[in-house]
């Protein structure tokens, strides 16, 4: 008897991929709802691509730099995504902007992962924002993307302290550790169904706890 079918997974990367890593370490286990079944680079010097092979899971580069401009690169990231039927898209330190039309494509199915509480600090250097800002929690986000950059609906969100005298590598190695707790969750949760987009919002199974669909931690 066979069990339920897990949701085909595609993750894109731009560098060393380390929350690719932490998805496909908990893909790995039997009863995780999703499979990764392709890893895609903008970059092919990305560090991230020969991890996944390494992990069995195929890995190509689709390097921007030879599409004329993004619509083409869009579709080819498309072609390459279609050509073996994956279901969702998560986005791990994927540093390209999309077209409308493909976040329209992958709207409710596209998962990316931000360093920030968001609405706060988006965009890039979100420590730095975090420290100048003088907020006492930081963390990291898991989102839905939506076509205007890092305002999708939320799925889940991870919080640290911020510490006196801190600095933006200290902070940055504090958030990372929550980055790759998070990330699996909330796949698992979009992936099992237990959260999905509707209507421009995030609706949660009855069966998921308020702390796990909001703030999944915070760590003191």
């Amino acid at each position: 008897m066979t069990g339920p079918r897990k949701m085909r997974v595609a993750i894109l990367i731009s560098g060393r991929g380390s929350n690719m890593v932490s998805l496909i370490e908990a893909a790995r286990a039997p009863d995780f709802p999703a499979e990764i079944v392709l890893v895609l680079s903008n970059r092919p010097e990305a560090g991230g691509l020969a991890h996944a092979a390494a992990a069995g899971i195929p890995a190509r580069a689709v390097d921007h730099r030879a599409y004329p401009d993004r619509a083409a690169f869009d579709a080819a990231l498309q072609a390459e995504l279609q050509a073996v039927g994956v279901d969702l898209v998560c986005l791990a330190g994927f540093m390209r902007i999309f077209t409308p039309g493909f976040v329209e494509a992958w709207a409710g199915r596209m998962l990316n992962i931000h360093p920030s509480l968001l609405p706060l600090f988006r965009g890039t250097h979100t420590h730095e924002q975090a420290l100048a800002a003088g907020v006492r929690l930081h963390g990291c986000t898991v989102h839905f993307v939506v076509p205007e950059l890092d305002a999708g609906p939320i799925v889940a969100q991870a919080a640290v302290p911020v510490m006196p005298g801190d600095h933006p590598e200290a902070l940055a190695a504090r958030v990372i550790v929550e980055e790759h707790r998070l990330y699996p969750a909330a796949l698992a949760l979009v992936a099992g169904g237990r959260a999905r987009l509707a209507e421009g919002r995030v609706t949660f199974a009855a069966d998921v706890p308020p702390a796990e669909g909001a703030l999944l931690s915070l760590c003191v």
